[in-house]
């Protein structure tokens, strides 16, 4: 039997133009009333999507950042934490700036009215494409190295796609055991995006760990998502659902794809096949 439902946002929950269909928003409603518990995983920050889950109009949790941040959207109270060590973030940066890489840097600073970290942007950095022209929640500074302790949830690099991966298998290879990484391919912001993260912080540990203070088991848990920061989770939920729309990668540990895509409202289509709601 199962007793939650983690959804991821992009290309899944929401359609693309990051609205969330009806039918979505009406399957969300009918598993709480049937006492499922329905958590947001997200690789977005808090702040963004508690704006986009807003039609929703009901109390969720949210695993944002893949994971590093859950907060309880009620009280926006923070459930699980986790900062990449500042030592590692350095290292990551010196690293990335030999391959002419600049990243944007999310942190958890939500009552301070900001989440992400920008350096003021030299030749060669691109921020256009991934911070819209009307964000507030970011702060400039001039060089990362200098940034002292901060609640530091993910780095992220966007750009091609090749660059991307080597510089993931690299640091992966070099700094065992110090990053979790992934490269995100399932995006419209950038020929893919490369985000670093503390090592333990991906969706489906903390998802995990949430459940487990619910007393789920993860045989109890049913995930659905698209992108490459999904496939932890739908691999190892007791049952994974892949986005018809989904990479290739979380097509392959799927249980199950969706007949219809997140434009077709799919999540709620495939939910209430598989629970019969």
């Amino acid at each position: 039997m199962y007793k939650l439902v983690a959804i991821d946002l992009d290309g899944t929950l929401l359609d693309d133009d990051k609205n969330i269909p009806k039918e979505n928003i009406r399957v969300v409603h009918e598993l709480a009333d049937k006492g499922y518990e329905v958590v947001i995983a997200t690789g977005r920050r808090y702040w963004s999507a508690k704006q986009l889950i807003k039609d929703i109009n009901m109390p969720l949790v949210v695993l944002a950042n893949n994971g590093n941040i859950v907060r309880d959207t009620s009280r926006d109270e923070i459930i699980i934490e986790k900062y990449l060590d500042m030592e590692d973030f350095r290292i990551l940066i010196e690293e990335s700036r030999k391959r002419d890489l600049y990243p944007i840097v999310h942190v958890d600073k939500y009552e301070k009215g900001y989440d992400i970290i920008i350096e003021i942007e030299k030749e060669g950095k691109i921020y256009d494409n991934y911070l819209s022209p009307d964000e507030k929640r970011y702060r400039e500074i001039e060089n990362y190295l200098e940034l002292e302790n901060h609640n530091i949830l993910a780095v992220i690099y966007a750009g091609n796609r090749k660059a991307l991966e080597n510089f993931h298998l690299y640091i992966n290879k070099k700094y065992p055991n110090r990053y979790n990484s992934h490269v995100m391919e399932n995006i419209q912001t950038a020929e893919a995006l490369l985000e670093v993260m503390h090592p333990l912080g991906n969706k489906w540990l903390s998802l995990k760990e949430y459940a487990k203070k619910k007393g789920i088991s993860p045989e109890e848990i049913i995930t659905i998502g698209d992108d490459n920061n999904d496939a932890q989770m739908i691999k190892n939920a007791g049952c994974g659902i892949a986005m018809k729309n989904a990479s290739q990668q979380v097509k392959e540990v799927a249980d199950i794809i969706t007949k219809k895509d997140n434009n077709q409202a799919g999540v709620a289509f495939e939910l209430r096949r598989i629970l019969k709601l």
